[in-house]
């Protein structure tokens, strides 16, 4: 066998070497006998023809580790053709060389493959390339990954092998998931011009240099040596291995990159650190510099005079771009007045990729950028830092990506002073005060992040904040998810945002801001809270399943309320009260636990175009004062009303379609006062519009049809004034004036109702003029003509006007109403007087009195047009909604 070079032999191969170059009459006698060879399990002579067998002959390209970082080995034209001519001498000279003698090739054919790879895993790596090209099978026992991954990490230290895509991006790959045939090799190729940092490891290899003579690899004790060795050189590599690195000089101003090497996680072993100046400071000129895979912390004498809230972990400064990956960042700088971050980015053309890093338990901020700064921030873990997790001012505008920033010891992210900002799939979560703040001017992005369990609010913009909020999902705050207050002007489109502990979104102290096609759900209190002179535009929006109201509008609010579906909510889906004056257009407002629109306490505002539908309450109700003009709403399906207006309320409603409501289509009471015209009140499965306890109003071309009771009932000290209204097809009376009510009736049309046109109760002296009443069926004069009971008219739900009795005979009251016709029949020759002419049904028919009705069982010819007592069937508006 050939002896390897002496400038590329390691230990073993070295030693092999000296035991051939022998005394001539050794060797001679070395080589006698055959008994002497054999005595011998195998000879080490250097031959002067080495002949290798046929057909096993490897290239010299094989195997040769490179110098290059590329790995790859260059030979002359010269070169390879003295090889070739090798080749041919080696086959001639194989015919003649007798192959029967095991000894001349014992090491190629005869050592167990055991032992030559213990042999091989001595040798050092330009021997071991060496050796790939003796021959196939020890280029196979020299190739194998087990050999390589010993040498490997003895050099590198590090548990897996590492690629090097670009000159900035290093990989730290899996053994078993790529598709190398020696990725140990080749990761040991790809670190072998680096420059290492060991403390103590450069003495150790001068004091042995013949143990190490043929590895071409420097060592030196400290970072800043490192750096002054690799200056000039393109990307140079400088690997630290494990250990504490303090108090150094670490300015970084060329491309270079400095990479963590130690077993295991590796920044939990190699930590650089320092006490009174920033760790690492990247100056211009180091456009692609790298550093990686380390711990990096400050950690500041408190109780030494010297300032140290200006100074970082690591410090980017104008047209500097690192990338710095994998690290621990920590900072123990203290003090507001330049922030001591524990990353710090500043300055025009400032753009670092910091990546993977964990930058927590810092007592203060832990990402500071400022200045116009930007960079690319992603898959990071930012977390329990004493002030904001992340702070962007002055126009800075990074990019911020899948970063984890949580329990926070302040705020999560803090955008303000015209700071900005891409934010992209963060998680943002239990932080002690906002997950998300803006404030001054800033204008950040932020899509796709997850912003929750923040013990103050999920998101919060005040003094004229903006920005972009899209597509998040924020939940489970413990304040309101979104705070938008003193004229901030946000975009919240498309969030989820729900299980508030509180409320949704709440727009306060003059606030704006347009809140556009979110989901907004679940939430203890309303959905979208509007106050103070607030004025947002709110569009588009589901808010839903809340635990209060939909929507709640307050303390002189406003806003543009537009195209939203509010439905499910405990309380009224929308709230409008003192002195407040939104606008509310095209809003799907429906199927609410109590009423749809709440206006009291001088609520006002415009409520139009609005489709309001099968509340258990009122669809509208106005109260104590409030003004709306309430205009072109459909409102119906309600299970108490339509529109209820009471204690003190007004409002202008106009050009509504109310319908198919349980109650009256409209309700007027306690002093109320509104102003109805050109509505359609319609098939209301109880009056059409009923005003009572002293309400008022003026009611004027309006079109009330086919209700079950009256078109209009008027009651108890109300006095309302109805004008040119057309009442007709009612299955009750036209209109009944009743209980000491007065009105105004002038040029109403009144025609086709059940039971009579216009009714009016003892007592009732209505001004009337130029009304039209005709064409109406009288079914109530009918019955008492044909002498049947009232009751088969009225029964429990509705009440006919008539001449109603008592009977003292049998000692009813004046609650105890007998029609005409049973006096006459079923009280005949009874002592009885005669109560009044107002609305009642008869009790005698009802079976209410001990003397058994005998006109109950009579058959009438208007059974099957009355609406009795039984329950009401499905509205047809719910069947297809």
């Amino acid at each position: 066998m050939s002896s390897p070079s002496r400038n590329s032999s390691g230990p073993t191969l070295r030693r092999s070497r000296r035991l051939t170059q022998q005394p001539t009459t050794s060797r001679t006698k070395t080589s006698g006998s055959p008994q002497d060879r054999s005595s011998r399990p195998y000879s080490l002579r250097r031959k002067a023809s080495p002949i290798p067998p046929p057909c096993e002959t490897i290239s010299v390209h094989q195997g040769i580790l490179a110098g290059s970082s590329s790995g790859t080995t260059s030979i002359t034209a010269s070169t390879a053709s003295k090889a070739k001519r090798a080749r041919l001498t080696h086959h001639q000279a194989a015919q003649s060389v007798n192959l029967s003698n095991p000894e001349d090739n014992f090491l190629q054919y005869h050592v167990p493959s055991e032992i030559l790879l213990k042999i091989f895993s001595y040798l050092l790596e330009k021997d071991l390339c060496n050796v790939l090209c003796v021959c196939k099978r020890f280029n196979t026992l020299a190739g194998d990954p087990t050999v390589w991954k010993k040498m490997y990490q003895s050099v590198y230290e590090m548990s897996l092998p590492v690629l090097r895509p670009s000159p900035t991006r290093f990989k730290f790959v899996q053994p078993d998931k790529v598709d190398s045939p020696n990725i140990w090799k080749e990761s040991f190729k790809t670190l072998y011009n680096a420059v290492h940092v060991k403390p103590g490891h450069a003495r150790r290899v001068y004091d042995n240099m013949e143990m190490y003579k043929g590895r071409e690899i420097q060592y030196y004790d400290t970072i800043e040596e490192a750096l002054s060795s690799v200056e000039g050189n393109d990307y140079p590599l400088i690997l630290l291995h494990a250990g504490v690195y303090s108090g150094e000089w670490l300015y970084i101003d060329t491309p270079v990159c400095i990479l963590g090497a130690a077993p295991g996680h590796i920044p939990d072993s190699v930590i650089v650190e320092n006490f009174k100046e920033s760790t690492f400071v990247f100056f211009e000129g180091c456009e692609d510099a790298y550093l990686g895979h380390i711990s990096i912390r400050f950690n500041p004498d408190h109780q030494s005079n010297t300032p140290h809230h200006k100074h970082s972990c690591v410090e980017v400064g104008s047209c500097c771009s690192p990338i710095i990956d994998s690290c621990n960042i920590r900072s123990r700088s203290q003090g507001r007045a330049r922030v001591g971050a524990a990353v710090s980015v500043s300055g025009k053309n400032a753009a670092p990729t910091v990546k993977n890093c964990v930058i927590s338990d810092c007592e203060n901020v832990g990402l500071f950028i400022n200045d116009h700064a930007q960079g690319h921030f992603m898959d990071c873990e930012i977390s329990g830092n004493a002030l904001a997790g992340i702070w962007v001012k002055n126009h800075a505008n990074p990019l911020i990506r899948r970063c984890h920033i949580h329990h926070g010891r302040d705020v999560g992210v803090f955008t303000f002073d015209n700071g900005m900002g891409h934010f992209d799939r963060c998680d943002i979560h239990h932080n002690r005060i906002a997950g998300f703040e803006v404030k001054a001017g800033a204008n950040p992005t932020v899509v796709h992040c997850e912003i929750h369990h923040g013990q103050t609010g999920g998101i919060y913009v005040h003094e004229n904040g903006r920005g972009e909020f899209l597509e998040n999902k924020i939940h489970s705050n413990t304040f309101a998810g979104v705070w938008v207050t003193s004229n901030s002007d946000p975009t919240i489109r498309g969030n989820e945002i729900f299980n508030g502990h509180q409320g949704g979104v709440y727009i306060f102290g003059e606030g704006r801001g347009l809140i556009e096609n979110n989901d907004i759900h679940s939430n203890a209190l309303a959905g979208i809270q509007i106050r103070t002179n607030s004025n947002p535009i709110i569009r588009g929006n589901r808010i839903h399943d809340g635990q209060h109201g939909g929507i709640y509008v307050h303390e002189k609010g406003k806003g543009l309320i537009i195209e939203n579906e509010v439905y499910s909510n405990t309380l009224a889906g929308v709230w409008v009260t003192t002195g407040s004056c939104p606008e509310l257009r095209r809003n799907r407002i429906h199927s609410g636990k109590q009423v749809g629109v709440y206006f009291y306490d001088n609520g006002h505002g415009t409520l139009e175009d609005n489709d309001i539908f099968n509340h258990m309450y009122s669809g509208v109700q106005i109260r104590t004062g409030s003004d709306p003009i309430i205009r072109r709403n459909k409102i119906w399906g309600g299970q108490n009303g339509g529109i209820l207006v009471y204690n003190g309320g007004l409002g202008v409603l106009e050009y509504n379609e109310i319908f198919d409501n349980a109650m009256a289509g409209v309700w007027i009471k306690t002093d109320s006062n509104p102003h109805l015209r050109y509505n359609k009140i319609h098939d209301g499965r109880d009056g059409g519009i009923c005003i009572f306890n002293g309400g008022r109003g003026l009611l004027e071309e309006n079109e009330i049809f086919r209700n079950t009771q009256a078109g209009v009932l008027i009651s108890s000290q109300s006095h309302p004034k109805l004008k040119r209204n057309k009442i007709y097809d009612g299955l009750a009376a036209g209109i009944e004036i009743t209980n000491n009510a007065t009105a105004y009736l002038e040029g109403n049309h009144v025609f086709n109702n059940k039971f009579a046109g216009i009714c009016l109760a003892t007592g009732v002296n209505p001004e009337m003029k130029d009304n039209k009443v005709h064409g109406n069926k009288n079914a109530i004069e009918k019955a008492v003509k044909c002498g049947r009971c009232l009751y088969k008219i009225s029964s429990y739900t509705s009440y006919p006007m008539h001449d109603f009795y008592r009977c003292k005979t049998c000692n009813t009251t004046d609650r105890n109403a007998i029609c005409v016709n049973c006096i006459r029949r079923c009280h005949s020759g009874h002592d009885v007087e005669f109560v009044t002419h107002d609305r009642f049904f008869c009790d005698c028919g009802a079976g209410t009195l001990s003397l058994q009705c005998q006109l109950a069982g009579e058959p009438t010819k208007d059974t099957d047009t009355l609406y009795d007592s039984a329950a009401p069937i499905e509205s047809h508006t719910l069947m297809v909604n």
